[in-house]
């Protein structure tokens, strides 16, 4: 264990290395495994981890193409980052944890929930939906295209970033070079993987799964309403809520706020999980 709380594991898929964090929490209790969005990475959820353990273990890791993960994978495919998220669960020895992604995060925990029905205990998506608009790829080619590069020093990061607590953690996803400093991610990479989400939807996935799932909006977030509405229309047990003033950003903005309704799912999925053991075993008792 490291003075941050957490200790570096590594896990190697053919031909990807996925870095995770893994803060050590009570084996007893369901673990959580955390997915952070589209050029991000896993520091991104240090806040709600630390918050979270060592009540529980929790793991967040660097996507493929992000941080210091594989840089530049052979595959970006929705399949491989949802295989990611198999074997670091498996690799690591999570048992039926709640699994939490934000943004592109968020659309790979459905995708991963809806491809292994029963070996997630729960599901949160943050700011994520089952679809993307065609002229993703291009808006976020722009985006990225548009960062100042490099940046001077790190002062000017986390001004360009929006300067508090989410400046600091987006700068922290940097790496210093000899003349500045740079992303942790290559921006073609980033636009290749948006690509197959605007290339189709997973309505279906969403409406297939069974397990319990909470979804986090931000009052200024980027979900569409129609598809918010739509999700819980084909899900209505789906619990919904829309934190105040908060943007896309809303585990950088509300780790407080996004921590309490974590806490109350596992809460709620662990109870569930203890009445339908001890029913087993009155059935077989009987």
């Amino acid at each position: 264990m490291t003075g941050r709380g957490w200790e570096a594991r590594t896990v190697v898929r053919e031909d990807v290395e996925l870095h995770c964090r893994d803060w050590a929490g009570a084996a007893d209790r369901r673990p959580v495994l955390l997915l952070h969005g589209l050029a991000g990475h896993a520091g991104e959820w240090d806040a709600l981890a630390a918050a979270l353990a060592p009540g529980r273990r929790v793991v967040a890791f660097d996507q493929r193409g992000h941080g210091r993960s594989t840089r530049r994978p052979e595959r970006v495919d929705r399949a491989a980052y949802v295989a990611d998220v198999l074997a670091v669960a498996d690799g690591l020895g999570l048992e039926r944890p709640l699994l939490l992604g934000q943004s592109l995060g968020g659309h790979t925990a459905l995708l991963a929930a809806a491809a292994q029905p029963g070996r997630f205990g729960a599901l949160v998506l943050v700011e994520a939906a089952a679809g993307c608009s065609a002229d993703a790829p291009a808006q976020i080619g722009g985006l990225l295209g548009g960062w100042p590069l490099p940046f001077p020093d790190r002062a000017a990061a986390v001004a360009f970033f929006g300067g508090g607590p989410g400046g600091e953690v987006w700068a922290d996803g940097l790496e210093q070079r000899p003349d500045g400093w740079w992303p942790r991610f290559e921006t073609e990479v980033m636009v290749a993987s948006i690509a197959p989400l605007a290339a189709r939807d997973h309505w279906a996935d969403w409406a297939a799964l069974t397990c319990p799932t909470l979804l986090v909006l931000g009052q200024h977030g980027i979900v569409p309403p129609a598809e918010i509405d739509r999700m819980l229309a084909l899900r209505p047990e789906v619990r919904a809520a829309s934190l105040p003033g908060a943007g896309h950003d809303v585990h950088l903005e509300r780790p407080g706020e996004l921590h309490r309704l974590v806490s109350e799912l596992l809460e709620e999925a662990e109870e569930e999980a203890e009445e339908a053991e001890a029913e087993g075993l009155e059935r077989l008792e009987g």
